[in-house]
């Protein structure tokens, strides 16, 4: 095997719901001003990794943070739902503070970090790492047997993909942190090993987490 493939999971730069603690989830909010900067600032760190292709969630703070790495790159952005945010349910638009005075238990269980907890009723951990999951292999199948391919996806989304995608047992995927608005986090191809099963499922290892350098520091929560 030659050179290996690179996933850069890059979380979308700041919007007005992150800077008030609200739970985003899939409702549709831009980037604010320290978004889209955080993004112009980010892309040109990212643009030295040499992508070779990029692909979106397709809310608009996603799409327009990919655009900004497009711009220094001169890539097209793909765009594909299955990388979206956590769909929240009846959490989406609340602070945390508001969803436990109305949802303490189920909150509790889903901070606590149960994958099996729907979100405000809606989806589990588990069902986000799959539809993401799936969506990075789309992407993968497009990149080839080589290159770096950029995610630009959500906090809770990206948390619990790398999870997925390194195998972690689900009651340590509460072990990965969250990411802060516009860091990324960096999965690197590992070669076969002897005795590795012959399914053909590529095998990854974490080569950075929560990385970056921002103009607007923001606390991580998943939205």
């Amino acid at each position: 095997m030659g050179e290996r493939r690179r996933i850069v999971f890059w979380r979308h730069g700041r919007t007005d719901w992150n800077a008030a603690g609200r739970f985003q989830g899939q409702t549709d909010i831009p980037l604010n001003e320290d978004g889209v900067r955080q993004a112009k600032h980010a892309a040109r760190l990212l643009a030295a990794m040499g992508p070779t292709s990029i692909v979106a969630s397709d809310l608009q703070r996603t799409r327009t943070t990919a655009e900004a790495l497009a711009e220094e790159t001169g890539l097209t952005v793909a765009v594909d739902s299955g990388l979206r945010e956590t769909n929240a349910g009846r959490w989406q638009g609340q602070t945390f503070d508001e969803i436990r005075l109305s949802d303490a238990d189920l909150l509790a269980q889903w901070e606590d970090g149960a994958v099996d907890v729907a979100a405000g009723g809606a989806e589990t951990r588990l069902d986000v790492a799959a539809r993401t999951r799936a969506a990075v292999e789309r992407a993968l199948g497009e990149l080839g047997d080589s290159g770096t391919l950029v995610v630009v996806s959500h906090g809770g989304a990206i948390r619990v993909v790398l999870a997925e995608l390194l195998g972690l047992p689900h009651s340590l995927w509460g072990a990965l942190s969250g990411l802060s608005n516009c860091n990324w986090s960096v999965l690197e191809e590992r070669r076969a090993a002897p005795g590795d099963g012959a399914d053909g499922a590529p095998r990854w290892r974490l080569g950075e987490h929560n990385a970056g350098t921002l103009l607007v520091p923001v606390a991580v929560v998943e939205g």
